[in-house]
């Protein structure tokens, strides 16, 4: 979309000219096949790399298509597979939408125009890896990833990739020929967003079709298990992200809100401003286009750029390539708006008497009509015959003639053909609408109706072939915010009341007492369409109804080996790293195992996966939010089919003091998240103690206002209590924070600020021994001069201070998260405080047990887990919270992460190392722990068995390649530099190999060795790769 400026064909950085005018078809190649592109010969001005092979281009030529921008050398243009921008809707397997939000990476190319994505001015998919410009959003397709089943969509047969060109990380390397395939200048190679594999977009079509969902398949939720009838849904609905959020200016807000708040079609949603370009180049003017009736009657077009004597032909073809369209320049039309001329001369500036008006008069394209059609029907069935087939539309021809002909062409046809439907698909940026076209109604004229309303929508409309099927409407909605323990009947009536639910058409399914949540299954989609919008504008007793559509897990469809892990992220913790944790995690897993904490809680997530099996859940917060989803867990574990799932931690708090026992880290500091999933999937299992703290108030508080006593309430504790002290410095932390929350992003500040709030209470007085009493176990402890009375379940406080200290004592047991008893320590002070976080002293000791009871005579402040307030006078119970947690502790031998291109069989879990180097490959037996390296080289690779603890080195080559069995210590090197081609790729890679290996084999005339390929899935032991390397030595 341009506002109100040229279309990007050319290049805003001025990196490149063209050596003639971008509308003179002399100088402009096309690409042979179906890849769309428009190229021309440029001058280059400045360094630029090939968007094919990421070379750099020598010389002063290149060549560039006028539409999408893709550079690259004259030698690859025939090895060429991107496709154009245009081209893209032609390659979609499953239409479906994007989920656009503001894109927050600094550097990131554009999908459409593969220009820089620099500035506010960006968007991005929070589902798939799309990144466009605000501009550009509606030139896009709907080929996002496949994440659910809809009811009417089923997938069959296998489960392929899902490639996504460019925007790779700077480590990607080739799946098959191991050369980095990654660019910052462009897009540049493909990765699938499933498995995550990379390769060059000229390797890709060679790796296996069928995609396996990588390294972390074992954890993740297949698309054919989720289950979803979304029709009135749009993507931000159906995967839970809030829309509107905080947007970083209003110049980015009003770009997108213009390009994405219409409720109609986006094929013409082309935002632009009314103004003229800032500085015309000399000698070019502007033609205003609009792209049929619907973009005029929205005001939306593109400023075409032109020269003078600039033909009829030539005008057609860059408002065709403005618009993104792949469409024939003889089919097109220009019609000048305001009347039925249209352009016949062949000099546009001729005929306005050497004048465009100040910047020029606005113009149409214009299908020119015909009598006679072709057009593509697609098999929605899932069989395995073609994907498509061509149909002859004539003036005659209506849906059940195209309908009968299509089913005959798929070989599809049936005794009755009234099970059959012919669906319209329009496969727009944000939605993919679809309809169901009657018997009679003539398929001519509805393409010359689409074709008036806009050539981008016809570009994006499909016609499928789908079987009639009658399956029940189910829809499931999750309404929270409801007053507590109430029945289902008095849950029924209240929405009967406030939503009007109609009786026959929904059923509450289950219900949550303690959360006030009741989930609904409608069985008609206006009606469920109505009760969740209803809902987000209905207030009862003064707090607002949540609605969220919420998917079926079918396990009928997953995995006996599947554990798949159920991910919270509270996003307002870390600052903006829990955002970009979300978003990682969305991409790294199927969306919908993913929920934000901050939209509706962990119960979404919980009622979503509550018939799975087994899982288990990750938990991305600080130890609070890890203790609201362990106390939400506990009061739904009897309505979970798997009642006590693991819960791992991804630390992003101030003290992540439950984090740091269980090995996760002091903070989240921008950890690969691909990691920290694999890491989570080789954790080990660990029992934690929890505990359960009655709070009774037996007079009543200094602030309260109706003069009655608090009821008794409880509350779990996971970490520690504190009573005195270090609940007062949390209090003022607490209410600093509350009163400005945008200060407190970040955990360097937030110690800032207790450090702040100690020193000023360090001259408090030692009186809390005075003013409470402790019962540990049914006996009285007599306490010390404290002013902070502490119980800790686990070995951390404050950030990682070990409070009870590490001193043996005959009178305690060694502490632990497990022993089923509590810790009760004792401190003097703000000084005494600053002594144990800096490691100088420990806490008073003062009891170990298993209950405890604290006695208040005044009200102090009171913190648990980091949360205080203040306690009315009083008794505090603190006793065991019945069964222990299941918590996930990160395993110290197995690190998640393999070297580059390494390989490891796990028996002893031992390490290899490939220094120095680039592009290193290395594969082990690892029983007698020795390790191997690959030192100083490039591109090397090396096998070997270990056992007798040799080690062998491949250094300070280049394209080497090495074997050897270990036994003797003795290296072979060969020369591999015959076995690349002309980019770097392998020659005789198998398309059905998914891991590669090479060894000895045979020694060519010149004296050097060759290699032979071995699958290394066939092969059973590694051992047989060191037999045959040394069988193939000692015959040479």
């Amino acid at each position: 979309m341009a506002d109100g400026s040229p279309a990007r064909a050319e290049a805003a950085d001025g990196s490149w000219s063209a050596t003639a005018s971008p509308l003179r078809p002399e100088k402009r190649q096309q690409e042979p096949g179906a890849l769309g592109h428009s190229f021309k010969r440029v001058t280059l001005t400045k360094p630029t790399f090939c968007h094919h092979c990421s070379d750099f281009l020598w010389g002063l030529l290149g060549f560039l298509c006028e539409a999408c921008n893709l550079m690259c050398h004259e030698k690859c243009l025939k090895r060429l597979r991107s496709l154009c921008s245009s081209m893209t809707p032609s390659a979609v397997r499953v239409p479906v939408a994007h989920c656009f939000g503001p894109d927050t990476h600094k550097r990131r190319i554009c999908c459409v125009c593969r220009k820089q994505t620099e500035g506010n001015n960006a968007l991005r998919c929070e589902v798939c890896e799309l990144h466009v410009h605000a501009d550009c959003a509606a030139f896009t397709c709907a080929d996002c990833r496949f994440c659910h089943v809809d009811g009417t969509r089923q997938q069959q047969g296998m489960f392929q990739h899902h490639w996504r060109e460019g925007n790779l990380a700077s480590s990607s390397r080739c799946h098959l020929c191991r050369r980095s395939c990654s660019s910052s200048d462009g897009l540049a190679g493909m990765r699938c967003e499933w498995c995550g594999v990379t390769c060059h977009a000229a390797c890709h079509l060679r790796v296996a079709p069928v995609c396996t969902l990588g390294r972390l398949r074992l954890m993740m939720l297949h698309p054919a298990c989720v289950r979803l009838q979304s029709r009135n849904f749009s993507k931000h609905h159906c995967f839970r992200i809030v829309e509107g959020g905080r947007w970083r200016n209003e110049g980015m807000k009003s770009s997108f809100m213009t390009s994405h708040t219409d409720d109609s079609d986006d094929v013409t949603n082309v935002a632009s401003k009314d103004g003229q370009p800032a500085a015309a180049e000399h000698g070019k003017q502007f033609l205003k286009v609009y792209d049929g009736d619907d973009a005029l009657r929205r005001g939306h077009f593109r400023l075409v750029p032109i020269v003078r004597a600039t033909k009829n032909q030539e005008v057609l073809e860059a408002a065709l390539r403005a618009f993104y369209l792949p469409d024939d320049p003889q089919d097109v039309q220009l019609q000048e708006v305001g009347g039925l001329e249209r352009v016949h001369s062949g000099d546009i500036l001729n005929r306005n008497s050497g004048s465009l008006k100040g910047g020029g008069d606005s113009w149409m394209l214009r299908a020119k009509g015909g009598r006679a059609e072709v057009i593509r029907v697609y098999d929605g069935s899932g069989s395995s015959g073609p994907d498509h087939v061509s149909v002859s539309v004539s003036e005659d021809s209506t849906a059940a003639s195209v309908l009968a002909e299509a089913l005959e062409q798929l070989k599809l046809q049936k005794d009755d053909t009234t099970q059959w439907d012919l669906l319209e698909v329009v496969m727009s940026s944000k939605q993919v609408q679809k309809q169901t076209l009657m018997p009679q109604q003539n398929i001519l004229a509805k393409l010359h109706d689409i074709r008036k309303t806009s050539l981008r929508q016809m570009n994006r409309t499909r016609f499928y072939v789908v079987e009639r099927q009658n399956q029940a409407v189910r829809v499931r909605l999750l309404i929270g915010g409801l007053p507590p323990q109430l029945s289902k009947e008095q849950y029924w009536q209240l929405l009967q009341e406030q939503l009007a639910v109609k009786t026959h058409l929904a059923d509450i399914s289950h219900v949550y007492p303690s959360q006030g949540a009741v989930a609904l299954q409608l069985s008609c989609f206006s009606e469920a369409e109505r009760v969740f919008m209803l809902a987000k504008d209905v207030t009862v007793k003064e707090k607002s109804l949540t609605s969220l559509v919420i998917p079926e897990i079918q396990l009928s469809q997953l995995g006996e080996d599947v554990r798949p892990l159920l991910v919270f992220v509270n996003t307002k913790s870390g600052g903006l790293k829990g955002k970009e944790l979300l978003y990682a995690f969305r991409k790294l897993l199927n969306p919908h195992q993913v929920f934000d904490l901050s939209n509706g809680g962990p119960l979404p997530g919980l009622h979503t996966f509550r018939d799975i099996p087994s899982f288990r859940v990750l938990a991305c917060g600080g130890d609070g939010t890890v203790g609201w989803v362990l106390s939400v867990l506990e009061e739904l574990r009897h309505q979970l089919v798997c009642r006590e799932p693991p819960v791992g931690i991804v630390p992003l708090g101030t003290g992540n003091d439950l984090s740091r026992v269980l090995r996760w880290g002091t903070g989240y500091s921008g950890d690969d998240p691909s990691h920290m999933l694999a890491c989570v999937d080789e954790a080990d299992e660990v029992l934690m103690d929890r505990w359960t703290i009655l709070l009774d108030a037996q007079e009543l508080a200094e602030n309260s206002a109706d003069g009655r006593l608090e009821a008794p309430k409880i509350v779990h504790m996971n970490n520690y209590l504190g009573v005195g002290i270090d609940a007062e410095l949390s209090l003022d932390f607490h209410q600093a924070r509350e009163d400005d929350p945008e200060k407190f992003s970040s955990r360097f500040h937030n110690k800032g600020v207790y450090v702040k709030v100690g020193l000023q209470k360090i001259s408090a007085t030692r009186s809390l021994h005075r003013e409470l009493q402790l019962h540990v176990d049914g006996r009285n402890v007599a306490l010390p001069n404290i002013e902070g009375l502490i119980f800790l379940n686990i070995p951390s406080w404050g950030s990682g201070a070990d409070l009870w200290g590490s001193e043996a004592d005959c009178r305690y047991s060694k502490p632990s998260v497990n022993d089923g008893l509590l810790e009760a320590v004792g401190v003097t002070g703000v000084v005494h405080m600053g002594q144990v976080q800096s490691g100088l002293r420990s806490g008073i000791r003062i009891a170990q047990g298993t209950y405890m009871r604290v006695a208040l005579k005044k009200a102090f402040p009171v913190q648990v887990d980091g949360e205080p307030w203040l306690q009315p006078p009083g008794h505090i119970i603190i006793s065991a919270a019945g069964p222990k947690v299941r918590m996930l502790r990160k395993s110290k031998d197995k690190h998640g992460k393999s070297p580059p291109g390494g390989g490891k069989d796990g028996h002893s879990g031992n390490a290899a190392f490939s220094e120095g180097c680039s592009e290193s490959s290395a594969s082990w037996d690892g029983r007698s722990g020795n390790s191997a390296f690959s030192e100083g080289c490039s591109e090397s690779s090396a096998s070997w068995d270990g056992r007798s603890g040799n080690s062998a080195f491949s250094e300070g080559c280049s394209e080497s390649s090495a074997s050897w069995d270990g036994r003797s210590g003795n290296s072979t090197v060969v020369d591999q530099s015959d076995a690349q081609t002309e980019n770097g790729c392998l020659d005789s890679i198998p398309t059905d190999w998914d891991d590669i290996c090479y060894c000895v084999n045979e020694r060519d005339p010149s004296g050097m060795v060759r290699l032979q390929p071995v699958e290394m899935q066939k092969v059973e032991d590694l051992n047989y790769l060191g037999s045959r390397a040394t069988e193939s030595v000692e015959k040479r």
